[in-house]
């Protein structure tokens, strides 16, 4: 087992910074502090002038992922490595079953497809229909697999969309595991509706997509799923807050008391809607994802969200499609496969215009990007912190490091950067996963098959917002006489 010593740098965590050496031995961080000796043979990595973070967590990425009559073009490797050389250590993907397929089946095929991960990986297991065998397999997946988290979605009709009936059965079934509910929140019918009426209209291009899917559609969902969440008393996570509506309806539930957590993704921050409008059919064709982006006030609404803790972590919906899989739909915006990359750019991008900007210190930015991800999913402080017996997943983050982000320099699997042309100040100089190192000088030093599934156990009783809810007294009969019956 052999020795590596971060020297000289500014080791940050959610909770401050300060000058630091790291000792990591094996795949373990041993000791942080000034002036540590290097054993013997150690190897020894140069972090003057830089900051040393935790690794990225993404908890939300689709590698691999059949949609739409085609099959995400970023695998479990390539999506690693991509995350990796931008300082992202950990992702949590999801498993969605198809209608009627049972949960266990669906999470084991997934479990082969990431055994070639580069890093290391965890699931969400998305409900899609319900039965009692749904109901078995949510709690073998939570005893037996280490999955603490179930997705559902409200959009997509006819296909994957939960209605109401299996969100109250699921939220229910999470509540009584001690797992966490999260939701996709967009009102599946009204979507269905728009889409219809705006493609009678002649409108077919991608600018079709964002008309279909309006922020009070997300609103709507949101605030519904919350309030269902509410009556059960079950912990709940928004993924994808994309707009003022589904802020509101987050920054409410937290008011009052619920626990609801919200995640944004990096690009919602940065790219306004004016993508859709873009004359390249291609070009706009390669936003279209769900919910899609928005105009800038609802940006300036999310950073905000952001800075003020309503919205707790950043993700990216990893989910990447080439230019011919796209153009499946150029006739009828509603075929486009919906999705777009960023598991690279991530850290870059919310470094640059999120703590070079001052809206956030380099705690708060570990904050986002990696602590509150590793406690809300429950793998804190074994990922999401550097501190002895955590998981060596270390960053050495150059904060003078300048890049241009460009579809022909970057590593995702596929044929266009959302970000293309931007050019950002601090990145990744070295990234270790449990200790490897699997990005340094540029290079990508990954091998397939590294990775390591992450077991999340559930939560412990007192964390369940039933046990929480005084306000609601325990409800009790009213003893009364029975009234006569008139005949």
């Amino acid at each position: 087992m052999g020795f590596t010593v971060i020297k000289g740098g500014t080791v940050v965590t959610a909770e401050g910074e300060r000058r630091a050496d790291v000792l990591i031995e094996g795949e373990t961080v041993k000791a942080v502090g000034q002036n540590l000796d290097s054993p013997a043979g150690a190897r020894v990595i140069d972090a003057t002038g830089a900051y040393v973070l935790p690794g990225g967590i993404d908890p939300h990425t689709h590698m691999e992922l059949p949609f739409m009559g085609t099959v995400a073009s970023e695998d479990f490797f390539s999506g690693t490595s991509a995350a990796a050389s931008g300082g992202t250590t950990t992702i949590i993907d999801f498993v969605i079953p198809d209608p009627k397929e049972r949960l266990l089946d669906a999470y084991k095929k997934w479990r082969g497809w990431a055994e070639k991960s580069a890093a290391d990986y965890s699931f969400h297991v998305a409900v899609t229909w319900w039965s009692d065998a749904v109901h078995e397999d949510m709690g073998t997946l939570t005893k037996e697999h280490g999955v603490n988290s179930f997705k559902h979605f409200m959009a997509y009709k006819n296909a994957i969309m939960c209605d109401d009936e299996v969100l109250v059965q699921s939220f229910s079934r999470a509540r009584e595991l001690g797992a966490l509910a999260t939701v996709h929140a967009e009102n599946g019918e009204l979507v269905f509706r728009l889409q219809k009426e705006i493609f009678e209209r002649g409108i077919t291009g991608p600018e079709g997509h964002p008309l279909s899917r309006p922020p009070e559609v997300e609103g709507e969902a949101a605030n519904r799923a919350i309030r269902i969440a509410e009556v059960l008393g079950t912990p709940l996570y928004l993924v994808h807050t994309s707009c003022i509506d589904a802020l509101e309806a987050v920054q409410r539930a937290r008011m009052e008391g619920q626990r609801v957590f919200a995640e944004v993704l990096a690009q919602h921050l940065l790219i306004d809607d004016s993508v859709y409008r873009n004359t390249d059919w291609n070009h706009a064709a390669h936003y279209v994802m769900s919910p899609p982006f928005r105009s800038k006030e609802h940006q300036t609404a999310l950073w905000r969200g952001l800075q003020a803790g309503i919205l707790q972590t950043t993700a990216t919906d990893h989910c990447c499609f080439c230019t011919p899989q796209k153009q499946a739909g150029v006739e009828d915006f509603r075929k486009i496969p919906n999705g777009t990359g960023g598991v690279e750019d991530r850290m870059g991008v919310l470094w640059h215009h999120g703590v070079r900007t001052g809206r956030l210190t380099p705690s708060e930015f570990v904050a986002v990007t990696s602590a509150n991800a590793a406690k809300i999913f429950n793998i804190y402080p074994k990922k999401g912190t550097i501190a002895p017996g955590s998981d060596a997943d270390i960053v050495v983050w150059d904060p003078d490091k300048t890049r241009t982000i460009s579809a022909k320099t970057h590593h995702q699997n596929i044929d266009f950067n959302i970000y293309e042309g931007m050019t950002i100040t601090g990145n990744a100089a070295v990234t270790l996963s449990r200790g490897s190192v699997l990005w340094e000088n540029d290079q990508l030093k990954t091998e397939k098959g590294a990775g390591k599934h992450v077991d999340r156990p559930c939560f412990p009783e007192y964390w369940n917002a039933q046990a929480l809810r005084n306000r609601h007294a325990e409800p009790t009969a009213v003893k009364r006489e029975k009234p006569a019956v008139s005949k």
